[in-house]
Parts: structure tokens; C-alpha cells; sequence
């Protein structure tokens, strides 16, 4: 299963994204869309996961939940948008992996990159693609793609979508 994994798009979506999700079965966004027609488009394109970030209204947050949890390939994967980072989760968060027990967990809001193995979860594949859209303090405009296959996760790729203030 090949995934495309992208968040913080606040309102812009960029073209590209189609080219480099075009072989995904899935694009799972982390939050903070920005309006409902960046759902739409992606989830016309290809079939979208994904939780509402702190910046969406009611319109994303009437189509989405705040926590989602799937399966994926053998993987449970814990999605919220707020998430923190690895020695850093939020209590609202530590509670649903302690009740969950994911083997991924997924998150936006920092605009920070980082795919990183977490010790303190049984190595949780902690995955925060950054942000694919133009608002913030961000320098890169980031993507993930990655595939998963019988429980594991590989050919994990960072593809750089262009600086904030400019598309490519």
C-alpha cells in the first residue's frame, strides 16, 4: 500500500501534490486543511484520511474527528493534529496511545518535518511531514510518501514541494 502523507496546507494546495500522490492508494492528511474544498480535492483525487487541525471551522470539522485511529497493512495508526513530539505529547494524547497502543502515530501542526522511532512507545514511528502550504514560519514546503507492506514501513521518501513564498 503506497501512502502520501501531507499536512498544515492552510487553504493552498499544491498542483504537484497530484503528480507526486499520483501512485498512492491513499493520502493522509494531519490537520489544519484550511477549508473543506482541500478535502474534497484531494478525496476526489484519491481516498483521504485525515484529522481537523486547530485552524479549520466547522466545515472540515463537521467531515472529520479531532483523534482517528486505523488500520493499515497489519499497522494501527494514531492520527490528531496537536500531537507534540517524542518525550513531549500532550496529556489528551499520551491517554489515547496508552488506550490505543499504535504502532504509527501521525501529527501536523508544528510545520517541523520529523520521522523519528520513539523508545518510550515500543518504537512508534512518530511522522510529522511538515507543511505543504504557504502560511507560517516554515521554510520548505514538505510532503511524505512512503509504502507499507505486511506491518512495515519503507521506502520512506521527504519530497520538497518549493520554499513557502514560492511553488515550483
Amino acid at each position: 500500500m503506497k501512502i502520501g502523507l501531507v499536512s498544515d496546507t492552510h487553504s493552498y494546495l499544491d498542483p504537484t501534490i497530484f503528480d507526486y500522490f499520483k501512485d498512492c492508494d491513499e493520502i493522509w492528511h494531519a490537520g489544519d486543511f484550511g477549508n473543506v474544498t482541500i478535502y474534497d480535492q484531494l478525496n476526489a483525487f484519491k481516498p483521504t484520511v485525515g484529522v481537523y487541525g486547530n485552524i479549520d471551522g466547522i466545515d472540515v470539522r463537521i467531515v472529520l474527528k479531532e483523534d482517528l485511529i486505523i488500520e493499515r497493512e497489519g499497522l494501527k495508526i494514531y492520527f490528531t493534529h496537536i500531537g507534540g513530539s517524542p518525550g513531549k505529547y500532550p496529556a489528551r494524547v499520551k491517554q489515547q496511545m496508552a488506550l490505543h497502543k499504535p504502532d504509527v502515530f501521525v501529527c501536523g501542526h508544528s510545520h517541523i518535518l520529523r520521522v523519528v522511532s520513539d523508545p518510550s512507545y515500543k518504537n512508534m514511528l512518530y511522522l510529522n511531514p511538515g507543511a505543504a502550504g504557504k502560511e507560517g514560519f516554515h521554510k520548505m514546503r514538505t510532503l511524505l510518501r512512503f509504502e507499507i507492506n505486511a506491518g512495515k514501513i519503507t521506502n520512506m521518501q521527504v519530497i520538497e514541494l518549493g520554499l513557502r513564498g514560492k511553488q515550483i
